[in-house]
């Protein structure tokens, strides 16, 4: 039992956590979940320790929620029948560093091409991973310089090709389009590329919407990663990485104590984020998060034309639940807890986040910047 202090303090510390809960619009966390009925599994050490297909003496584990959950995301993405592989990661970039593992092992002396948009942890994956990279710039809107990309790819012919590419960048929500990509792969006579996408914020959306541009393994990605705490929702942060197994074949030994292979990043992984991600795919359906998606991307509409309303110089990328505006006064992005590069702030329409709860933030973002801060939206 606690003593009175060590109490006072967890309360204190619980009650705060509630109230910032309720100014979360600049990250893209899904706040509309309800995982009660899953309580009393946390009295349980889950641990999906090893490969998920591969069964274990470790057996307090997830592990058969786990391959449901991973044949959802590999239908959803059209990964090739009988020859794709996953797991149940902690997050986006454990998917990014997984992509990127079996790439550099698949071609050890490839140079890793990335934009300038794309998020922190895939330089310090690609550090880690001791690959050659090559930074490419950006669009305006975020997107991948295709020009850019090209004349690289063209000085560097003679080794193999790894993209990294975006399927949401982490300001703009801004989409690599993998058409561009594989044209000017073919346009250089590349034969040796891997192509991972980073899609952990727009892939599960994008892919139940099937919105353009394609990006999953039916447009030539050899492996992607989602997170399952931004759209979907989970109390715990975590993702799903999907690859080709024939790739994935090259990585991985036997752990005799174990009784399985050692095939993932971790090893011992968290069972209790697969039975939520399972719990929200089941009680939602297709139709259900099709249904989240399409309302996110509505608000993110009425958010947008609120900010052209007030005379604000908004945007979004198409079909983006990502609103992008000038920055406001700090003491505004420390309440709304605002994510901020030069110069400009986002907002997130995430599910869970009610219509009414950005007016309240408008209404504040208004006041506060009626005259000084706001700019004119420009008319042709």
């Amino acid at each position: 039992m606690l003593k009175k202090a060590d109490s006072d303090r967890l309360n204190a510390y619980m009650k705060k956590a509630e109230e910032r809960a309720d100014y979360f619009i600049g990250y893209p966390i899904a706040q509309d979940f309800d995982y009660s009925e899953l309580y009393p599994l946390l009295k349980l050490p889950l641990n999906n320790v090893g490969d998920p297909q591969v069964e274990s003496t470790y057996d307090l584990n997830s592990r058969s929620l786990e391959q449901e959950v991973l044949n959802f995301f590999a239908d959803l993405f059209h990964a090739p029948v009988n020859n794709w592989w996953g797991y149940v990661t902690n997050g986006g970039s454990e998917g990014n560093l997984y992509g990127l593992y079996v790439a550099r092992e698949l071609y050890p002396n490839g140079v890793v091409y990335y934009s300038e948009a794309t998020h922190y942890s895939v330089q310090k994956n690609i550090q880690l991973l001791n690959c050659q990279s090559i930074v490419i710039r950006k669009q305006p809107n975020g997107e991948m310089d295709y020009e850019d990309l090209h004349q690289m790819i063209q000085m560097n012919r003679d080794k193999p090709v790894i993209i990294l590419a975006n399927i949401g960048t982490t300001m703009t929500e801004a989409k690599d389009d993998l058409n561009r990509i594989k044209q000017t792969l073919a346009s250089l006579a590349v034969k040796n590329h891997y192509i991972h996408c980073d899609a952990a914020l727009s892939g599960t959306y994008s892919a139940l919407l099937d919105l353009k541009p394609g990006f999953d393994f039916e447009y030539g990605c050899d492996s992607l990663a989602i997170s399952g705490h931004k759209f979907i929702g989970s109390p715990i942060p975590c993702g799903v990485v999907l690859v080709k197994k024939n790739y994935k074949e090259r990585i991985g030994k036997t752990i005799p104590y174990i009784g399985t292979v050692d095939t993932t990043i971790t090893g011992s992984r968290n069972g209790h984020s697969p039975i939520f991600m399972w719990y929200a795919i089941k009680t939602l359906g297709t139709e259900g998060l099709k249904r989240r998606a399409l309302e996110s991307i509505e608000t993110a509409q009425y958010v947008l034309g609120r900010f052209k309303e007030m005379g604000v110089n908004a945007w979004c990328n198409p079909d983006a639940l990502t609103v992008v505006f000038p920055a406001p006064a700090l003491a505004l992005k420390v309440k709304w807890q605002l994510a901020t590069e030069d110069g400009m702030s986002h907002l997130i329409c995430m599910p869970g986040i009610s219509r009414a709860k950005f007016d309240e933030f408008l209404s504040e973002y208004e006041l506060l910047h009626a005259s000084e801060h706001l700019q004119p939206v420009l008319t042709s």
